[in-house]
Parts: C-alpha cells; structure tokens; sequence
C-alpha cells in the first residue's frame, strides 16, 4: 500500500514537466554544440524535451517546404533569414511577435517587420573570406584585400565556395556579391574567379573546414566561423573585401502547422533572451547576439566596425528573386567546366 502512495506521489510530481511534451527543433547552424546547447538550455529551463534535427539552410527549407502538407518538425532556428523570408512569403511560418523583440537590435527587430512578425533575428554574421596562413606561405600567395583579388590567376585550384541552392551563407554572398557590383557584373566577375574555384562546397561551413584542415588556401564563409576557428588555435585569420560585405541576420521561426505551437513560442522566447543568446558564447561560437542586454566578449565584432553594404532583405529574401538568381548561378556559374 505505502509502495503504491509513494508511485503515485512521484507520477503526480513528474507530471508538469511530462506534461510539457516535446519539441522539434531543426537547426541550421553547422555548430552541433550550439543547436545542442540551445535545446538543453531550453530543456532546463522549461521541462520540454526538444529533438533537434540539423541541415543547411537551403536543405532545411527544401524539407519544410516538402512537409507543408504535414509538418514534422514545431520551430526553425540558426540560418540566413533570406531563407526564412522566403519561407514566410510562401506561407510556410507562423506569424508570432515575441514580447523579446523590444531587447532586440534595430538591425535585428527589422527582419521581423520585414516578414509580418513570422521571423526573430537570433545573431548576426558578416560574410568573410578565410585563409590558412601556413598554406598561403608556404605556397608564396598574397592575402587577399579585395573580392576583385580573387580573380587573380596565381589562386588558380585554390578557393573554396558554398553552393547557394544548398547553403544560406553562399547564397548570402551570391546576394552580397550582385549588390556590391550590380547583377552582370557580378556574374562576369563570378565567372572570372570560377576557374580559380576547386569546389562548390553543399553546406556554408564546408569552405571554412577545408581552410583550417589545410585542404584549401581560402574559403567563403561568415567572419564568426574564422573567429572560432582562431580561438581553438587554428592558423586561420578573415579577409573583409575591401568593396564591401552583407550580412546576415541569423533567424527563428515557428512553422506552420506545428504540433506542439505553445512549447515553440516559449522556444522563440528562449532563443531571444539573454540567457539563450549567452549559450553561443558558452559553447565558442562568436556570432553577433541580437539581444542588447548580453555583454559582448572581445572576440565578437561590432557591426560599426566594418564596411557592411545596406543589405536589402526584403528584396533577397523573396521568393522569386532568390529563385531567379539561384536559377541563373546555376546556369551560368555551376554549368562552367572546371
């Protein structure tokens, strides 16, 4: 009898955690420490259990798009929000103003205008080049200042890319690129680096990695990825190209038709308060917090700082812009021999 009070006891104790349920969270951040923290973070602090799920952002929104009919996944984070304002366009999010969107940047709190309150802004990243400092000495290449420098026959088998169908970031630079030198000319000066190109790489984070494994002299990627790669001791160092970078607001957003819609607005919450944004730092990952009220360690850059182009989000990040110069990237740029 005893045994069956004390059952019972603990069953009724444990119910307002179970019956919290769980959450499905994709994440597109390459970092499986960063979506993983996040999740335990949001865990602890709530009592859902949370499933994270991890792709590219370009896959990622592949996936959302192939499941709108029967969403598996609740909530999206980490990625370009150019993808998510397509997604939004196209009816793929719900529309959710969290109440921490006030602590928010300006730069950040406009991409949740921009989209009808159907994306947050949780870090910023500013497109980059990387290079491994022991490869480009020992194979006598000069740094490079400006994204014109890449051209340069000497970087010939030498560069790594993103592919922009399957990667937010390189879509990201593809946007910055036609933005810094107007649409033609930035598919001529594509073309031009193209045979200097080894590889368009599937996920954003993949020119980065062959940079710090010595696989490749230089890569695209975001100035927090080469950052994280110098804090872990690797002989890597940025290039910001001296005509200008975009950046990207790094995005969250409740999917439409989501099972479990209340545990994915308390996500959204977490994911924009300081005590979720200080778990990126906690885990190295020294992307731009959006939220005002999280002290800054030296590593992570200020916006106004550096040379960032006047990024046009609503523009890039709508449906049909984005097909239109994927479509065309891949006509002209991936069809190149090599």
């Amino acid at each position: 009898m005893l045994r069956r009070i004390a059952a019972a006891a603990l069953a009724a104790l444990a119910l307002p955690v179970a019956a919290q349920g769980q959450l499905n969270v994709y994440c597109s951040s390459p970092n499986t420490a960063w979506c993983q923290g996040l999740a335990n973070g949001f865990e602890k602090a709530t009592g859902t259990r949370v499933a994270v799920i991890q792709k590219a952002t370009g896959e990622m929104l592949a996936q959302i798009k192939a499941e709108r009919d029967n969403p598996k996944g609740d909530v999206w984070w980490a990625g370009p929000g150019d993808a998510y304002l397509q997604a939004a366009e196209e009816g793929l999010l719900d529309a959710y103003r969290s109440p921490k969107v006030a602590e928010l940047q300006p730069w950040a709190q406009r991409i949740t205008d921009i989209s009808k309150d159907r994306v947050s802004g949780v870090y910023g990243g500013i497109i980059a080049l990387g290079y491994n400092t022991e490869i480009m000495a020992k194979k006598k290449l000069a740094v490079p200042r400006c994204w014109k420098d890449l051209a340069n026959p000497a970087y010939k088998g030498e560069i790594m890319f993103g592919n922009p169908n399957s990667s937010g970031t390189a879509y990201l630079m593809l946007a910055t690129l036609v933005q810094v030198f107007g649409e033609d000319a930035a598919f001529r000066y594509m073309r031009d680096v193209h045979p200097n190109v080894n590889q368009y790489a599937r996920s954003g984070i993949g020119p980065m990695t062959a940079v710090t494994r010595g696989e490749t002299a230089l890569g695209s990627t975001v100035l927090h990825g080469v950052i994280n790669e110098i804090v872990r001791g690797f002989p890597v160092e940025p290039v910001l190209p001296c005509e200008g970078v975009g950046y990207e607001i790094g995005s969250t957003a409740i999917i439409k038709g989501a099972r479990n819609p209340d545990a994915a607005r308390r996500f959204v919450d977490f994911a924009l308060s300081a005590e979720g944004q200080k778990i990126g730092l906690d885990v190295k990952e020294y992307a731009i917090p959006t939220n005002r009220n999280v002290a800054l360690p030296p590593q992570v850059p200020k916006l106004a700082d550096i040379k960032v182009i006047d990024y046009d989000f609503a523009k890039y990040g709508s449906s049909a812009e984005r097909k239109r110069l994927l479509d065309r990237w891949e006509k002209e740029i991936n069809s190149l021999a090599r």
